[in-house]
């Protein structure tokens, strides 16, 4: 019996020194692992996103092209190629000059004028893709996207829907600001100037109201600011 107990303590022991000699990794191991938070992604935004698919349709146009074309030998000539391909897809309608709603932005009725991509969807896809190629390791002064010829065809484009759709493409002018709109603002505007009095920037009321209000003002603020 007493070989029996000595045979079992010898056990034990044997199992508590392979316990405390075996290497930390392995009680590593066998702990549970704690779960991680997965990173998300921030979703795209709208042009992101519309960009993305612009520039894989760009990608995809030059691998069907005949020959297939690298983006390291495409020019801005493979990129009108690129435009005037698109046309087929376009859901606008275009009027020759012999048809009968040349310059009606309204026309009554249909006709057989092709349809063709609007110029401000032109315009707005060459945009995203000049962006895409630089973000894709393109140089500035190789981008295909800004060379002359395509700004010149956008232009040719632009005109000739004009007359065609009877729509004026005309940029808004903006209106030159006045000298008091100019002074009203820098000094009840700006958050740049640190004056004392009249809470630190704001005109007196007696110098906005005279004749010669932006004069006085000037000098008012002037003194004020220490600028004499």
């Amino acid at each position: 019996m007493s070989a029996a107990v000595a045979a079992a303590a010898a056990a034990a022991a044997a199992a508590m020194s392979g316990y405390h000699n075996s290497s930390p990794r392995q009680h590593t191991e066998e702990l549970p692992l704690t779960p991680q938070r997965a990173c998300v992604a921030p979703p795209l935004s709208r042009y992101e996103s519309q960009k993305r698919r612009d520039w894989n349709t760009f990608g995809q146009y030059l691998r069907n092209h005949r020959p297939p074309l690298t983006l390291s030998r495409c020019s801005g000539a493979h990129v009108l190629e690129f435009l005037r391909y698109l046309d087929q897809f376009g859901k606008t309608k275009v009027h020759a000059e012999t048809c009968a709603y040349f310059g009606n932005s309204h026309p009554p009725g249909p006709c057989a004028c092709p349809l063709r991509q609007a110029w401000g969807s032109l315009d707005a896809l060459v945009g995203r893709l000049r962006a895409a190629f630089e973000e894709n390791g393109g140089l500035p002064e190789m981008n295909p996207f800004g060379t002359r010829a395509v700004r010149l065809y956008l232009r040719e484009v632009r005109d000739a829907q004009a007359r065609a759709r009877g729509i004026a493409y005309e940029k808004k002018k903006r209106k030159k600001p006045q000298p008091h709109d100019v002074m009203t603002t820098m000094v009840m505007g700006s958050s740049d100037v640190n004056c004392s009095g009249y809470g630190g920037g704001f005109l007196p009321q007696h110098l906005l109201d005279d004749s010669n209000g932006t004069a006085s003002g000037v000098s008012y603020l002037s003194s004020q600011c220490g600028f004499n």
